[in-house]
């Protein structure tokens, strides 16, 4: 066993029994497996300062964070894979100027190296990002993500406007956090995401953790504007229905009505639960059996072209 297996608090028992809670899920609804759009692998210097902001409990985090997975990349490639996830995102997000692009080639070779991964990519507000987004898309970037808390920056910055016009037209989903959890900053909240949509109505914008806490007027942007989504990530989860407030009972039939418009994420390997609990939140929403195959597997095959990886089928 490595340092990093030993520190894990998941065990080999306790993955086992996750797997086999996860199979059923996956036989009952009949499909191939989980697409989830919201996991983060990143350069291994990163990710350890990111392991060590959760294990602080940092100011942008706001409580103890014990993270229930931690290991290599290919640990947790295989991690994910025994759970039944097909397809999966590899989300790096810049906080200062010149490091989108060293995480942007980090996260091309991931994806070359893993063929279930999907090609992500991020930006910053700063001179280039339009040139460098550009470049990006061409050499098969299919998802961006953007993260406004921890980057410390409004969407609407000048200096982004021409990389969200460069996004708008080309059509490729962004994954952005700008929910004021889990402790709110001059820079999150849906006042800017929606000055930003009437800049450009197109953008394909994915809203990190359904935009809790404001979920109220994240969702309103989901019901008007075409190509804004939500994504799960901890989403309903006891862990986060305690730290941010419930999601709001009246929500519910708003909810199942976007089910077209709802895609699976988890935040692996960073979450302070098992994998599986994301899962059986979703189930005990009691949405029904067909609203959760659109969201676990079919949304997400149906935004990125429904590629899938080499020996899964859909």
């Amino acid at each position: 066993m490595t340092d990093s297996q030993a520190e894990r608090p998941s065990t080999v028992v306790e993955e086992a029994e996750e797997r086999g809670r996860l199979e059923t899920t996956l036989s009952r609804l009949g499909i191939p497996g989980f697409f989830d759009v919201h996991t983060h692998f990143l350069p291994p210097n990163v990710m350890a300062k990111v392991r060590a902001v959760f294990d602080s409990a940092g100011p942008l985090i706001g409580r103890p964070w014990p993270l229930n997975y931690r290991d290599t990349d290919d640990v947790l490639v295989e991690t994910l894979r025994g759970f039944g996830v097909r397809r999966f995102s590899a989300l790096a997000y810049a906080h200062k100027p010149a490091m989108a692009e060293f995480l942007n080639e980090w996260s091309a070779g991931f994806a070359q190296r893993v063929p279930e991964a999907l090609h992500c990519g991020t930006f910053f507000p700063e001179e280039g990002a339009a040139d460098y987004v550009s470049a990006r898309i061409s050499s098969g970037v299919e998802l961006f993500k953007v993260h406004v808390q921890v980057g410390g920056f409004h969407v609407t910055d000048p200096l982004l406007d021409d990389a969200w016009g460069v996004l708008a037209e080309a059509g490729t989903p962004i994954v952005l956090h700008a929910g004021s959890g889990p402790v709110p900053t001059e820079f999150t909240g849906p006042g800017p995401v929606r000055e930003l949509l009437g800049r450009h109505p197109g953008l394909a914008l994915v809203m990190a953790h359904m935009g809790a806490p404001e979920y109220v007027e994240f969702m309103e942007m989901a019901e008007e504007f075409a190509n804004v989504r939500l994504d799960t990530t901890m989403a309903f989860t006891d862990f986060f229905e305690e730290m941010g407030g419930p999601f709001p009972p009246e929500l519910t039939s708003r909810l199942h009505a976007l089910g077209d418009k709802v895609l699976l994420g988890s935040d692996f390997p960073n979450i302070p639960y098992p994998y599986a609990h994301q899962i059986e939140a979703l189930e005990r929403l009691d949405l029904g059996d067909d609203w959760l195959r659109r969201v676990l597997w079919g949304n997400g095959e149906a935004l990125f072209g429904g590629s899938a990886a080499p020996g899964v089928s859909s």
